[in-house]
């Protein structure tokens, strides 16, 4: 998260393996970062700011696969101006790489009712 605020879509994308999947809500599916990528130029624009919230994460016995979900927030301005806020949950799968880092290999995000008061 601190590497998409600092560097918009270039830090959030710097997380992706190179043959990662994308299944966003309500499109189709993408798949490489190359393709990745290209949808994410709106983590460019200042106006907009996406949070997230791991609530859980494991990892495969083997060490070399895991996952997180939680919940995330959208906050943008439509095209009169007007602040709007989207919420949602997500699950991200991410892979041990070759030289040992963590890549996200799928990534997936769908709408949800806003917090509970």
């Amino acid at each position: 998260m601190k590497a998409a605020a600092e560097r918009g879509s270039q830090g959030y994308m710097s997380y992706y393996a190179e043959d990662a999947a994308e299944l966003p809500n309500g499109a189709d599916m993408f798949r490489g970062k190359e393709s990745i990528a290209k949808t994410m130029g709106f983590l460019d624009d200042k106006n907009n700011r996406l949070t997230w919230k791991p609530v859980y994460a494991d990892m495969a016995a083997s060490g070399d696969l895991g996952y997180t979900y939680g919940t995330f927030e959208f906050r943008s301005r439509h095209k009169d101006g007007k602040p709007t806020v989207e919420y949602g949950k997500y699950v991200s799968i991410w892979k041990k790489q070759k030289d040992g880092s963590w890549k996200v290999v799928m990534d997936m995000g769908n709408s949800s009712p806003g917090p509970k008061s």
